[in-house]
């Protein structure tokens, strides 16, 4: 028997395409979805600032607080384009195209940045940076014997091991440099964490799939690939109007279905099973109380444990930390005939070793190679970064004088500049995080929730914009 009603608790992307999905599983349904802001999206932020330049003209950039691109290997979002009808204001960035071939690290000690092989080949044709050959480069050194010796390497995995952290895994199939480097930049540019600490299995499950197929190597298993391509020849991909496009066309839609009931600025304040009417009754923070025969949360796991009452826990919601990230946008007006960055898609800072103090700064992206096509096309003298930190900023002239350090490149002043302090917007999903949520889901199975409340989101299933809607597509296929 379908729900006669559905309570959905929190309103980021996962909560949306719960709304969304259910909403065209159960028309007949009643679903109210519940989200403390009164923006919703979660942590999508697309925002335009306009610039007026010395000569008069006006134009505006695209600033993302949060995700600004996403990769092809997400059939969920995919197939929520074409329902929505975005593919309109569909952007793509090619394979062959600098922004997607050129990649950079910051290494402490080195000058400038350093530009990874983007295939073997690239990996002993090309330099790593201006001036040096790949082979006698720092990364090229490392890569080059850590990538041929891999699929030489025996089947390593300790026995009946069913995790391990990404640096673990790493440093086992490639060697401890190679994990340090690589592997700690990878996490820093996804997750704002420490990849001696985050679940390979939980976070990047491709790595720990081509090591099985590759019968123990990781090279030799994703050259044979698991699955086709879903846009060919595309790196990544966004919107005319940034991610938050997808969020914008999907609060549209809900808007229009008279079964559904959007409330920003509410959130939950109490989720309890009522065992004599076998309701959920959910207290708000507009002092209302809301009875649904179902209930999906796709709030933080701590923000849901608090929510519960002691008589009814639920195993593991606050076994995992969260990662905080300042998102500094900065805006420049390029001097004429001088680049303020390289041709390529931005950097990453890895770990450091031990010799060397850690980089405030995580990453940066160059928005402007990456996504040029968001601004108007007279506009190429305006560049557009996006500074990751792993703490709030105190200074912003200092910032612009560390990325100016670290490009090799003087910054002017910007023209705009936009920060966004994203307090425990990430979490970080620690090894065995798999078997934890299995363990979860046997509970939810149980009395006295009974297969009825759906626990979903970022810190279930994984982080992506890809992850969080398909959680949300797949939600209650059992209450049917």
């Amino acid at each position: 028997m379908a729900p006669s009603s559905i309570a959905i608790l929190g309103g980021g992307l996962t909560g949306l395409s719960a709304a969304f999905h259910l909403s065209r599983r159960f028309p007949a349904t009643q679903i109210t979805l519940l989200n403390k802001d009164i923006h919703f999206g979660g942590w999508v932020h697309s925002r335009r600032a306009k610039i007026t330049l010395e000569d008069g003209r006006e134009t505006s950039v695209l600033l993302e607080a949060g995700p600004r691109t996403l990769r092809p290997n997400s059939k969920s979002v995919l197939e929520l384009i074409n329902l929505l009808d975005l593919s309109p204001s569909l952007l793509t960035v090619p394979k062959s195209s600098p922004a997607a071939r050129n990649r950079f690290l910051r290494l402490p000690g080195t000058q400038g940045l350093l530009r990874i092989p983007s295939s073997p080949l690239s990996l002993l044709t090309s330099g790593l940076s201006p001036k040096s050959s790949s082979l006698h480069s720092p990364l090229g050194r490392i890569l080059l014997s850590a990538v041929a010796r891999e699929p030489f390497r025996s089947w390593n995995r300790p026995h009946m091991i069913e995790d391990e952290s990404v640096d673990e895994f790493l440093s086992r199939r490639f060697g401890s440099e190679f994990a340090r480097i690589f592997g700690s930049a990878l996490v820093h540019g996804i997750y704002a964490a420490d990849s001696r600490e985050l679940s390979v299995r939980a976070a990047f499950p491709s790595l720990w799939d081509a090591e099985e197929r590759g019968r123990g190597s990781l090279v030799t298993g994703f050259l044979r690939p698991s699955r086709g391509e879903q846009m060919r020849g595309v790196s990544v991909y966004s919107f005319s109007q940034g991610i938050g496009a997808l969020v914008n066309a999907l609060l549209r839609e809900l808007r229009k279905r008279r079964n559904v009931r959007l409330l920003g600025g509410v959130s939950a304040t109490g989720l309890r099973m009522n065992p004599r009417t076998a309701q959920f009754e959910i207290t708000t923070s507009s002092c209302e109380t809301l009875r649904a025969t179902h209930t999906v949360s796709a709030v933080p796991l701590p923000s849901l444990k608090g929510l519960l009452s002691p008589k009814t826990p639920l195993p593991h919601l606050t076994a995992n930390p969260y990662s905080s990230v300042t998102v500094v946008n900065l805006v420049f007006l390029a001097p004429p005939g001088h680049a303020l960055h390289p041709v390529g898609f931005g950097y990453l800072v890895p770990r450091v070793s031990s010799v060397h103090a850690e980089n405030a700064i995580l990453g940066c992206v160059f928005d402007s190679s990456s996504m040029s096509a968001q601004e108007a096309p007279w506009s190429a003298d305006i560049v557009k970064m996006t500074a990751m930190l792993r703490e709030p900023v105190a200074s912003i002239p200092h910032l612009v004088e560390m990325l100016s350090e670290q490009l090799g490149v003087r910054l002017p002043d910007p023209l705009v500049v936009r920060v966004h302090d994203n307090v425990h917007c990430i979490p970080l999903l620690r090894v065995g995080h798999l078997q934890r949520m299995r363990e979860l889901s046997d509970v939810l199975r149980g009395e006295p929730w009974s297969g009825k409340l759906e626990v979903i989101g970022a810190g279930v299933g994984g982080v992506s914009v890809g992850d969080c809607v398909e959680a949300g597509r797949r939600v209650g296929r059992n209450w049917a």
